[in-house]
């Protein structure tokens, strides 16, 4: 008998095609946090993934009570002014001015493994906490996903929490000089079939030019929604104008034409988690 397709595990026909549509850094600011909750109460986002250490985390569990949110797990602090810091206070975790990382070169070079996985815990705990229904992981600026040793923790983290995880799609892992995918699937970890994004790219572009041609089955997208504000550009001061784009193209009714036109339904990760944790049961 031939295996059911994960979207057919999900109670959906083999010919049907999913899209979770994630919005990534919540709680990274208040406007943020608004484009964000607009995003998926009017636009076609469907998910969100917290930044736990960041200033404006706690407000975004407030606003978000009623939505699927996972924890977008956070080793970096990309911006060159506004900084934050661990939640255990590591120094192997933070750059000479006592701030986590900008890059994820700098983490893998210096981070140790046993304050990453605490660091991390740490967040989902925290997250856990404050009530919110935790329903996937993934990780800020891919730090987890390209080094096989925090890949490991990465994965261990999903089934420890029993969640299911974002993975790289099937055509970059090329990229990687080792197997991801078969590794999560190994350890009976569930994820999106395929995954995509624009950043630095169009993400009009992206969805015009793969939703016509998606395959069936589960694909996770992911944006930085953010609306056109003084805090936003006086947080980023490199790439404002693509996370407004992107609040634009999740917001936009052309868009949600589109995903229509081509029998896209919307979905979380909740029906992953709660598939992930039956199989388990």
């Amino acid at each position: 008998m031939t295996e059911k397709t994960l979207a057919q595990r999900l109670g959906y026909s083999a010919d049907a095609r999913l899209l979770i549509m994630n919005c990534d850094d919540l709680g990274s600011s208040h406007s943020a946090n608004i484009a964000m909750l607009e995003s998926m109460e009017k636009g076609i986002a469907s998910s969100a993934t917290l930044m736990v250490p960041c200033p404006w985390a706690k407000e975004a569990v407030e606003m978000f009570k009623d939505k699927d949110v996972g924890v977008h797990l956070t080793l970096t602090c990309e911006f060159r002014t506004y900084r934050w810091r661990s939640m255990i206070g590591a120094a192997s975790l933070h750059d000479d001015d006592g701030y986590m990382p900008r890059t994820i070169q700098e983490v893998w070079a210096k981070a140790d493994l046993g304050d990453v996985d605490r660091e991390l815990r740490a967040q989902i705990d925290r997250a856990l906490a404050w009530g919110v229904d935790v329903t996937h992981i993934d990780s800020h600026m891919g730090t987890m996903y390209r080094d096989p040793r925090f890949l490991d923790i990465y994965l261990q983290l999903g089934v420890d929490y029993r969640l299911p995880v974002r993975m790289r799609s099937p055509k970059r892992e090329g990229d990687l000089p080792f197997p991801a995918r078969p590794v999560a699937r190994a350890r009976g970890l569930i994820f999106p079939d395929d995954f995509d994004f624009a950043w630095p790219n169009s993400t009009f572009d992206l969805l015009y030019n793969r939703i016509p041609a998606m395959a069936p089955g589960v694909m996770e997208m992911l944006v930085h929604p953010v609306g056109d504000t003084d805090e936003l550009r006086a947080y980023d001061l490199d790439e404002a104008r693509i996370r407004i784009d992107e609040y634009a193209a999740v917001m936009s009714p052309a868009v949600a034409g589109l995903l229509n036109a081509n029998g896209v339904k919307l979905i979380s990760y909740r029906p992953l988690r709660d598939l992930y944790r039956r199989s388990m049961a």
